[in-house]
């Protein structure tokens, strides 16, 4: 089975020591390829450093660039210009993690606002698909959305948790759908195994969304060194969402990572 995990915050803390072991724990377990999140102007260039190098017995590894909207508060036109350098980078394949987060309001709705629209602006104007978090504020962001999508080249909205309503209207949107091991997840997450049904074939990619998201059914013994999450169990997630679609892993696998090189032109 050959993946590609669209969603890693390899510039995390959680990482750092051991940067190699995950990476090589990835490909060890059929992880092919790696989109590395950028969730502030900080962390777009950790990512974008850790993409262009070349790292023997690794996946290949690609990056956004982005402020994730815990850190909206951070934004400004001059953000805007740093970011707008990194995209121009062959390494960077979207703009994001960019959206609205109301639920745990880190940054004041109005700069959250504020600070998507300008990195939808910015997507528009580079030609490079949207990564998108949205948690809380379907209403919002659907809004906001809307008024940029004819000028876009196409979005994931990443670590999808929403209902039915949610899901039905991003896929009016024409946009991709990523799903986590949030399927795994007994407590909260059981709604996606229906839903995740409902994703035609090449909308849908897989993520980990490490160091976040450990799948809670995860065998003992497939948990990654120090109980954080890695792409290494990616091939866990893919099993799930295959089987709660009735298809084969290595199928799953195959037109997830079929879907993930052509939206990020990898």
């Amino acid at each position: 089975m050959s993946l590609i995990d669209i969603g890693t915050n390899l510039s995390n803390k959680a990482f750092r020591g051991d940067l190699d072991g995950v990476l090589s724990r990835a490909l060890a377990a059929g992880v092919e390829g790696i989109v590395a999140i950028g969730v502030s102007v900080p962390a777009s260039r950790a990512v974008w450093e850790i993409a262009r190098t070349t790292w023997r017995g690794a996946p290949r590894i690609r990056c956004t660039a982005g402020i994730h909207p815990h850190h909206a508060s951070s934004w400004s036109r001059g953000a805007t210009n740093e970011l707008r350098e990194l995209t121009a980078r062959g390494e960077v394949v979207a703009v994001g993690e960019c959206g609205l987060d109301f639920d745990r309001d880190f940054s004041p709705r109005a700069a959250q606002v504020e600070c998507f629209e300008a990195q939808l602006e910015l997507a528009a104007e580079v030609k490079k698909p949207v990564y998108l978090h949205e948690r809380a504020a379907h209403a919002a962001f659907t809004d906001v959305l809307v008024k940029h999508r004819a000028r876009l080249v196409g979005g994931v909205v990443h670590c999808f948790t929403g209902d039915e309503r949610a899901l039905a209207r991003y896929l009016d949107m024409d946009l991709h759908i990523g799903i986590t091991g949030w399927i795994c997840d007994e407590r909260r997450g059981t709604h996606l195994r229906d839903l995740v049904r409902r994703i035609p074939r090449g909308r849908l990619m897989i993520e980990t969304d490490a160091p976040y998201i450990l799948p809670r059914d995860l065998p003992k013994g497939m948990r990654p060194p120090g109980g954080k999450n890695e792409a290494c169990t990616l091939p866990h997630v893919a099993r799930v969402v295959a089987e709660c679609r009735g298809e084969a892993p290595d199928d799953l696998a195959a037109h997830t990572t079929a879907t993930a090189r052509a939206l990020f032109g990898l």
